[in-house]
């Protein structure tokens, strides 16, 4: 218990390996996401049908996904949904005005032939046309890229400039480790990702926040420690507040993930992982960087004094 009373953990000082690790970790991710040719984005964005079916007794997805080929079905995704049974079939690039019943019935029809000993129910049927997916991704690409403007502007208001920035470049850390694991993953990014997303950037920004606050106050208040000192200080001040808040929440986004169903099985994923890189942010990436900042501004003055 003494070590969440009066925590005496040098952050600043871990800021170069904090760094080097955060970057390593970041180049994985884009070069992951190069790998698969970015992000794999589902029928909300890039248009499609999905099919969610139950086979009975169950195929491997490689015996379904060989069935479909077979009857001449190119560019289809099978992948299991739960239980051994289920299974998700996904038609990508759906022309407009297609008769997705139609398609789906034809579909069946064809895997019943392939698949004569095989009991096969349609459980579920979603599409979206081509043109509302590329709305939902315009959509969807100004709401993340908006939420990051509006966030610049309001901690440049209430604080400074240099904090609204080391906020962005925390926050789009934490949003890229989550990309990059789900294309190591080989997971989708959907709508209730994307919504994910927005709450992983809320988590976060508002644990930052917190700290940012603290830095503010301590700023006034300790007058004669170095800066380094005051960004440790405020750090450890909430320290028990960010471990309590990240527990707790890793708590119920983990059990979400574990007993939430396969259906909100990936935004379970996402949020619990973004919680964790959000709590690893807030701690050694955003007020580090107000350090980094700092004290390049301090020394690009005494240089300038020195040429003068």
């Amino acid at each position: 218990m003494e070590f969440f009373r009066n925590p005496k953990i040098n952050f600043v000082g871990t800021m170069k390996p904090a760094f080097s690790f955060s970057a390593i970790v970041l180049v994985i991710s884009l070069v992951l996401m190069g790998i698969h040719g970015g992000p794999r984005l589902s029928i909300d964005f890039t248009g499609g049908s999905v099919l969610q079916v139950i086979v009975d007794p169950a195929p491997s997805v490689g015996e379904l996904r060989s069935a479909l080929t077979e009857k001449g079905y190119n560019g289809i995704q099978v992948t299991e949904f739960g239980s051994a049974e289920e299974f998700l079939i996904t038609f990508p690039n759906v022309e407009e005005g297609t008769q997705t019943l139609d398609a789906a019935q034809v579909l069946l029809n064809d895997l019943r032939e392939s698949l004569p000993n095989n009991n096969i129910e349609l459980r579920r049927e979603e599409s979206v046309g081509p043109k509302i997916g590329d709305e939902l991704r315009k959509g969807a690409t100004s709401a993340v890229f908006g939420a990051l403007a509006l966030i610049v502007l309001y901690i440049t208001f209430r604080f400074v400039f240099r904090y609204g920035i080391a906020a962005i470049l925390a926050l789009v850390h934490d949003v890229t480790l989550t990309l990059g694991v789900f294309s190591l993953l080989d997971l989708e990014i959907s709508l209730s990702i994307i919504a994910a997303f927005l709450t992983i950037i809320g988590y976060s920004l508002n644990d930052t926040i917190v700290v940012f606050d603290r830095i503010r106050e301590n700023m006034k208040l300790r007058r004669k420690e170095s800066y380094r000192q005051v960004i440790n200080r405020s750090i450890n001040e909430c320290l028990s507040r960010t471990v309590l808040t990240s527990v707790t929440t890793f708590a119920v986004s983990f059990c979400l993930y574990l007993f939430g169903g396969a259906v909100i099985h990936d935004f379970a994923f996402a949020l619990t992982f973004g919680v964790v890189v959000g709590t690893y942010s807030s701690m050694f990436i955003a007020s580090p960087i107000l350090v980094w900042w700092t004290e390049r501004k301090i020394t690009d003055k005494k240089r300038m004094a020195m040429d003068m």
